[in-house]
């Protein structure tokens, strides 16, 4: 039996989800000309203004074979027109198209200049665990299924996590990667594109953790030696996510800093994937050969394309700074219980390293009374603000002497460590034509308080009368790195209000401060979410409208959490489909919700039996 695409990604989760099952065949004797393939009408797909003709949208140029041979062959093939039409309808590339043209050539003019896109590309990540601790692709087929489907809908490209603790787990500077060789490899197949996340942080403990990939061992043998490598608070609680940054320049990994680790691990990267780094990849399609066999029961004939025309690119490299790959301390963590939304968390910095810095910045002030502990009274981490005395808002510590001088020491060594490891990225990474970035969390409870306490335990030094935010972004704009930030799906009503939430006066504060220090703007949804009013308020946050000016500004991308069977349901699958769609079009477009729902809901339809059977060919 055929499983649709549903089934197949639902072994992503080792489960299977409700799917709608097409029964019976469509057939049709009809012919499709290739070189024609833009040009069939379709009505009522546009929302006019009075008096204003229909015509159809023109979203890709029309496929133009690179030789005769492959246009004869591609001509030859018989297509259903309402295939045809659902691809041109919705902009996107037929599974004919993307054997000749991919999204990277359409981004290009005549003579090899980039041409400028409008709209703000969607990326999707991929699964916590999509490469096994056997260094091989995890669960192979639903992978290059769900992948075939990505492409099909206008996604840009897919984030990959590459583990430290997988790659270099056995031994130092022995790296194995095996797994990533061939999941890039995957989504070179599909023409995707890549951002590549550098996660030197453990997977478990954190919200949406579905997996344990620790530390290598070797970095965990060191932390058994000495516990003081590991985020430490006043309680003496130890904290495994990402090694402490107070040992940042210290030799304590076997001979190494852990600054030289992550930055010997980026070089090897580096040094394997060079041949896929940079902005496209693209092989030649002349041995292009399209071959129908109509013996294989199939709507479309069953339709093979053996090809060595890939259009790729390896196009960001996401350096992870802490825990969850953030640039922050690990001041909420999950694990057993120790924090619980909407607490406010705790200071990280009772390790013996954080505490010796701490103490020379307190001589250096004047006042060694300083530098013997940090704060003492500001409470438990599932407290609020107005529990605990430092962080109350009438005589709370935080604004006074003492905590303006903590706090500030306590910001700016969060701020020195991404210094340190950008540093080392951009110099790794100069010249190869890539991307790189950092990813800002989003945390968002507790501020309409004015101490922002959860904010300050995480080390963003924002207050009501202080900017955290612009510090980082001007960090960043020194080494040209993208400020990637999280919650762009949230609106504030959605939030516990009795916890002063407001994801949306955050979001609109990061793009003040970004848009102040030049610095691009990206986005990710802090939860999976699948509805339209989500979608709504991603395209809404993405337009960067924030000022009320016409700046012509927009998000340089966003990457939708994450790829999962529920994101496969038919339902969630149309809405998705046509969330990306908006999103490529950009704040400019004109176009109505409705018109492209039901453009989105056409070619869900019209595609899904060729989505299945991909799928299904894929097991054999």
């Amino acid at each position: 039996m055929a499983l649709n695409l549903a089934h197949q990604i639902g072994s992503l989760a080792g489960t299977q989800i409700a799917a709608e099952v097409t029964t019976g065949e469509q057939s049709s004797s009809a012919t499709a000309d290739v070189s024609g393939f833009r040009k069939v009408p379709l009505a009522n797909l546009r929302c006019n203004a009075p008096g204003e003709a229909l015509s159809p949208p023109m979203l890709t140029p029309p496929l133009t074979p690179r030789s005769a041979a492959n246009r004869s062959a591609m001509m030859s093939l018989s297509l259903r027109p309402d295939l045809s039409a659902a691809f041109q309808a919705f902009g996107t590339l037929s599974p004919l198209e993307t054997a000749e043209e991919s999204s990277a050539s359409v981004a290009w003019k005549e003579g090899g200049k980039k041409e400028e896109k409008k709209g703000v590309p969607v990326y999707v990540m991929m699964p916590l665990d999509s490469v096994t601790n056997g260094n091989t692709v995890n669960r192979k087929k639903a992978m290059n299924a769900s992948l075939h489907a990505l492409k099909s809908a206008g996604v840009e490209g897919i984030m990959i996590d590459v583990w430290w603790g997988l790659v270099e787990r056995e031994a130092t500077g022995a790296y194995n990667w095996g797994g990533y060789a061939e999941l890039l490899e995957m989504a070179k197949k599909h023409g995707l594109k890549v951002q590549a996340v550098m996660s030197f942080h453990q997977c478990g403990g954190n919200v949406g953790d579905s997996c344990i990939i620790p530390l290598p061992k070797w970095v965990t043998e060191e932390i058994e030696k000495d516990p003081d490598l590991a985020y430490t608070d006043q309680w003496g609680r130890r904290n495994y996510e990402y090694l402490s940054l107070g040992c940042d320049n210290l030799p304590v990994l076997k001979g190494r800093t852990p600054v030289q680790c992550y930055a010997d691990f980026m070089r090897a990267f580096r040094d394997n994937f060079k041949h896929l780094l940079g902005e496209y990849h693209c092989g030649n399609s002349s041995n292009l050969l399209v071959i129908v066999d109509p013996m294989l029961s199939h709507p479309l004939g069953r339709i093979q394309l053996l090809r060595n025309y890939h259009c790729f690119s390896l196009q960001e490299i996401h350096v992870g700074m802490g825990p969850a790959g953030e640039l922050r301390y690990p001041s909420y963590p999950e694990a057993n219980g120790t924090w619980k939304f909407p607490g406010i968390g705790a200071f990280q910095c009772y390790d013996k390293y954080m505490l010796s810095s701490l103490k020379a910045a307190a001589e250096s002030a004047g006042k060694p009374e300083w530098g013997s502990t940090g704060p003492t009274d500001a409470g438990h981490y599932n407290n609020w603000p107005e529990d605990t005395p430092f962080f109350k808002k009438e005589g709370g510590g935080w604004n006074t002497p003492y905590g303006e001088f903590f706090l500030t020491w306590y910001s700016q060594m969060l701020l020195e460590h991404g210094e340190r490891i950008l540093s080392s990225a951009t110099s790794i990474f100069d010249g190869a034509g890539v991307k790189i970035s950092v990813k800002v969390a989003g945390i968002h409870w507790h501020y309409g308080t004015r101490s922002h306490a959860p904010e300050l335990t995480a080390g963003y030094y924002n207050t009501r009368y202080r900017d955290g935010y612009l510090p980082i972004a001007q960090m960043l704009a020194r080494h040209g790195a993208v400020f990637n930030f999280t919650c762009i799906e949230m609106r504030d009503h959605e939030q516990p209000q009795d916890a002063l939430c407001a994801p949306e006066k955050l979001v609109k504060q990061v793009a003040l401060a970004t848009g102040a220090a030049q610095v691009p703007l990206a986005g990710e949804n802090a939860l999976p979410r699948y509805d339209e009013y989500a979608h709504e308020q991603i395209l809404r946050a993405s337009s960067l409208n924030v000022d009320g000016s016409a700046v012509d500004r927009e998000m340089c991308a966003f990457t939708y959490l994450r790829m999962n069977p529920s994101l496969f349901h038919p339902d969630n699958w149309r809405r998705f489909v046509a969330f990306v769609k908006k999103m490529n079009e950009g704040k400019g477009a004109r176009r109505c919700w409705e018109e492209v729902e039901r453009e989105a809901e056409q070619f869900v339809h019209v595609t899904q039996p060729f989505i299945q059977e991909a799928a299904v060919a894929l097991m054999h």
